[in-house]
């Protein structure tokens, strides 16, 4: 069975208790990865194996349980939306019950956790056909709670329902100025996860590391 090898350690590490505790850093957010110099980037694109894509049968968002309780009664999403917004005020089951909040995707503004959704910024199902499919089910649950790397972000509804399981040959965020920090999450989140890529898809994450400042 084909694993994880640079992400299965600090994530079983973080989150394989039940219920698991919370990172001992702060969750990651994708805007926290050094825009200058894309460098590192690169590097890793470079090491990412190219393949052709296909639809892998046996898709099931239910393949990848989420979201999980990362402490008490605070799920993944919840921690998110606490990590991603300002002033967010949570009720005693963690959730947000205020806050504002602007996507990165497209700058849409939101002051309800009801019009955001936590986006993987490699979706589920690009990762099934990307190697996940070889997963356990528990290696896949942890990916999908992956608060470690650069893997979850809340952003506008409407973004994520345009975006879907598009790889950035297909979509990229429409605020320009994020392309270059969505390019770098997504190479990240590929590289640790041992994922696979196409040849449309490295062409188009070399273009936007190039709009890297």
């Amino acid at each position: 069975m084909r694993r994880w090898p640079r992400a299965v350690s600090s994530l079983s590490a973080h989150q394989a208790g039940l219920p698991p505790a919370l990172p001992s850093r702060p969750p990651l957010r994708p805007s926290s990865l050094n825009p200058r110099p894309p460098t590192k980037h690169r590097a890793e694109l470079a090491e990412l194996t190219v393949a052709p894509e296909t639809d892998v049968p046996g898709y099931s968002r239910a393949k990848f349980p989420h979201w999980m309780t990362q402490q008490g009664t605070c799920d993944t999403r919840e921690t998110v939306l606490a990590r991603d917004g300002e002033d967010v005020a949570q009720d005693g089951q963690c959730r947000a019950a205020a806050g504002h909040w602007v996507s990165p995707y497209d700058g849409v503004t939101a002051d309800a956790a009801a019009q955001l959704d936590v986006d993987h910024v490699v979706p589920l199902k690009e990762a099934w056909r990307s190697g996940v499919a070889e997963w356990s089910t528990q290696d896949r649950r942890l990916s999908a709670n992956d608060l470690v790397h650069s893997q979850l972000v809340a952003v506008s509804a409407r973004s994520n329902r345009s975006k879907a399981d598009k790889d950035p040959a297909r979509w990229q965020p429409p605020l320009a100025d994020y392309r270059c920090t969505y390019g770098r999450a997504w190479i990240s989140v590929k590289h640790v996860y041992g994922l696979t890529i196409d040849t449309a898809e490295r062409s188009a994450l070399e273009g936007m590391l190039d709009t890297c400042a």
